[in-house]
């Protein structure tokens, strides 16, 4: 071996051990401590109770400098009103962001807590639309000859509060005078919160009465006229 091989194998060997010394000094970054959860959108929405909100919750993590925090873990309770979230825990973005879908229970009042370990929880509501009105919106106090149909069908509207259609309310109607019947007795609002029925007046002449019941809305009186 040569004089020159010898002292370019130990360069080389230094070199190595030098590499070495500098990868197991390589410095770990922590990821940063989040310091506030907010709320970006999606608060105070109102919708009719039992359904998805329109838009999601958006919730963001930052830091100490006020940027946002990637990887958080964000832990979503329902604490009133039933209802669900699409999932119960949700990891931010890149922006610090994370989304859910809220679905709200039967109730008028919602709430959930969004927490994230070692800061304060973040409380988000919602209001929940419950059937309040029943409206006669067509075919009240009409006539037709006895045990012949209604001309008109019979609508009635379910609304809630703001005027709000009722979706998928069951509607009952019960003859209380004259015979007759109404069909179907029992069915569903449309997403206009209406529902539509026929009503065959009874065998005598005179008077029609029907109730009208929806949810726990006092019922409502329909009316028609048997002529002869």
């Amino acid at each position: 071996m040569t004089c020159t091989s010898a002292r370019t194998r130990a360069v080389s060997g230094v070199a190595a051990l030098l590499l070495l010394a500098f990868a197991g000094c390589k410095k770990t970054v922590e990821p940063e401590t989040v310091e506030k959860l907010t709320i970006v959108s999606g608060n105070v929405q109102a919708r009719q109770a039992g359904r998805v909100l329109r838009s999601p919750l958006v919730f963001r993590a930052t830091g100490s400098t006020g940027a946002g925090v990637k990887g958080a873990a964000i832990t979503i309770v329902i604490v009133q009103g039933g209802g669900a979230v699409d999932s119960a825990s949700v990891r931010t973005d890149a922006n610090g962001e994370a989304r859910v879908r809220w679905t709200l229970g039967p109730e008028a009042a919602h709430a959930l807590l969004a927490t994230i370990p070692g800061i304060e929880p973040l409380r988000v509501t919602a209001s929940g639309i419950l059937p309040s009105d029943v409206v006669i919106a067509q075919g009240n106090n009409q006539s037709a000859r006895v045990s012949v149909v209604l001309l008109n069908t019979v609508v009635v509207r379910v609304l809630g509060a703001n005027n709000t259609p009722m979706d998928s309310v069951n509607v009952t109607f019960q003859i209380t005078s004259g015979g007759g019947a109404i069909a179907p007795q029992s069915i569903l609002t449309n997403a206009t919160g209406e529902a539509t029925v026929r009503w065959t007046m009874g065998p005598l002449v005179g008077a029609n009465t029907a109730l009208v019941r929806a949810s726990t809305i006092d019922p409502v009186t329909i009316t028609a006229t048997a002529t002869p």
